[in-house]
């Protein structure tokens, strides 16, 4: 089984928050992007490296590679996986990856979005995939950083 040590939805991947305050506080080697876009864009590939920390390697590989190939990681691979919605999320547990916790940290508010948290817009489709995951028995939270609490994940389903 792979050593997830956390999945996060954060709509800007891998930047500073991500290297420098979750990477180090959950002892990451491996950032992995969970991404169809991304895994194709090695512009974008090659910004997230310059925000990257050093100690930790990172990949950048679409859903369903990494539905295919997470479960050949090695046990010393402490992983930080890294979606950009909650429906890569629910698309990456259904197709069999062991998410357990999901930290919500950075969802943009865009048109047909509406604000329930400091950092987290959603609409009807992330709100479905959010009630879905629950039902899957992930567990949710929203939290912006390690060093702030949680915030009530019932914000995201009123």
């Amino acid at each position: 089984m792979p050593n997830i040590v956390l999945t996060r939805i954060d709509n800007r991947l891998i930047h500073g928050q991500v290297a420098t305050q979750w990477s180090s506080s959950i002892g990451a080697n491996l950032l992995l992007v969970a991404n169809d876009d991304v895994a194709s864009n090695t512009f974008r590939q090659g910004l997230m490296d310059m925000a990257a920390p050093s100690y930790a390697a990172t990949r950048y590989w679409s859903i369903e590679k990494t539905i295919a190939t997470i479960h050949k990681a090695s046990d010393s691979q402490k992983i930080f996986l890294i979606c950009e919605t909650p429906q890569d999320v629910l698309k990456l547990v259904e197709g069999g990856v062991p998410v357990k916790k999901l930290n919500i940290g950075n969802m943009h508010m865009s048109e047909g979005k509406i604000q329930v948290a400091g950092s987290v817009a959603v609409d009807a489709s992330d709100v479905e995939a959010f009630k879905k995951l629950r039902e899957l028995g992930v567990e949710l939270e929203i939290r912006k950083v390690p060093s702030v609490g949680s915030e009530s994940v019932e914000k995201l389903f009123k």
